[in-house]
């Protein structure tokens, strides 16, 4: 009897190493590659915060060269990531390490895939088109929340399309992730919402996902709970390591699920907004979550149940209509709790924008595995609902 492979999930991740200072071993991470030169991305922000020469002195401690690269905006271009291939091959590296948030990550593995393959980086648009291994790529992570660090996604921006584009592909997960959640403190509350709201939006996605499985409903379901249950209260105390912690690692498991169970119908709208006005990727996330959770709700009830379960909503007795209402006021609170009360016109969305806006968020690979089948209409009301 042949297998069903339908019923086979796949899981990837990088080596992780998770504790309050294990940014410090980056050398020896460096060292085990065999690297003598390494290519150091960052940006100046994460620089201005003290991470990067953490990092440069575990570097030195090893003997080990470096270069470093800070030209990268909070959306990577892709002519940055061109631009530092060009500076990798130039300067003789022959290993990556980024520090930084999202931004800085998705540069640093487009790099990687630029100076592998020899080619422009728009060239690897889509899913499971790379061909040839990157360089050993070391990510640590500042903010809690991207997951770029244990991902299969690379995020770029086009900015002559004004869109951004994603590469899914195995080979695009790094080979080791140091999650210090000691590099949290630098975030400003701010940026602290828009991650925590990134990494929740993960989690559920990857839950209701037509991809999801055994396995990453685990790290799902975990996140959901640590981030639910911490991130208002981290952003209210953001000395509190033990709280960091916890958002570190509700945004890992978050990062774990949906790498492998891929994502829905948020990320699908959001990249695309976020490509056109080159808004914070999470603000995006946040100004889209509740509605796209209304419009999908009745494809997956039962999953969606389990979330707001999750959430801590006592759902005993409730209709599912009754369910979803619910969960969608617990996503406006919460999101308003972390102080996110603007809604899309407020950013500078026109209803004339909606119908491009749609198209690029069908052509998302994110859009694949949304747990309701969707038409560019039902985008384009769910956007309009969002103004």
């Amino acid at each position: 009897m042949s297998p069903d492979i339908s019923l086979q999930r796949k899981f990837v991740s990088p080596e992780i190493i998770f504790g309050a200072g294990c940014r410090h071993s980056a050398g020896n991470c460096a060292a085990n590659f065999g690297a003598r030169k390494v290519f150091l991305v960052s940006d100046p922000g994460v620089v201005a915060a003290g991470w990067v020469a953490d990092v440069q002195a575990s570097l030195e401690r090893q003997n080990i060269a470096h270069c470093l690269f800070t030209d990268v905006s909070p959306n990577p271009r892709t002519h940055e990531v061109m631009h530092g291939s060009e500076v990798y091959r130039s300067e003789g590296c022959d290993a990556i390490v980024a520090v930084g948030g999202g931004s800085p990550m998705d540069c640093a593995k487009g790099i990687g895939i630029a100076v592998a393959h020899g080619r422009p980086i728009t060239d690897f648009e889509g899913v499971d088109k790379l061909r040839v291994p990157s360089p050993p790529l070391i990510l640590i992570p500042t903010t809690a929340g991207t997951s770029a660090d244990v991902s299969q996604f690379v995020i770029i921006s086009n900015q002559q399309e004004q869109m951004k584009f994603s590469i899914v592909s195995k080979a695009a997960v790094p080979d080791v992730s140091l999650i210090d959640p000691e590099t949290t403190l630098s975030m400003d509350p701010f940026l602290a919402a828009c991650t925590g709201i990134d990494a929740l939006v993960h989690a559920i996605e990857a839950f209701v996902s037509t991809g999801h499985g055994p396995l990453t409903d685990l790290h799902a379901l975990e996140a959901m709970r640590l981030i639910n249950g911490n991130l208002v209260q981290m952003i209210a105390n953001p000395q509190d390591i033990a709280l960091r912690e916890k958002i570190m690692l509700g945004s890992m498991q978050a990062g774990l699920a949906f790498s492998n169970a891929i994502l829905g119908a948020v990320h699908a709208m959001s990249h695309s907004l976020g490509g056109y006005l080159d808004l914070p990727h999470g603000l995006c996330n946040a100004s889209l979550v509740e509605h796209v959770v209304a419009f999908n709700y009745k494809a997956a009830p039962e999953r969606f149940k389990v979330v707001a379960e999750t959430f801590g909503i006592d759902v005993r007795g409730l209709t599912h209509v009754q369910i979803r209402n619910r969960l969608v006021q617990h996503l406006i609170e919460f999101k308003q709790a972390v102080g996110f009360r603007q809604t899309l016109g407020l950013h500078g969305v026109s209803l004339s924008d909606i119908p491009m806006l749609s198209r690029h968020a069908m052509q998302d690979p994110c859009i694949l595995t949304n747990p309701r089948s969707s038409t560019q209409r039902d985008v384009e009301v769910v956007y309009a609902e969002a103004l």
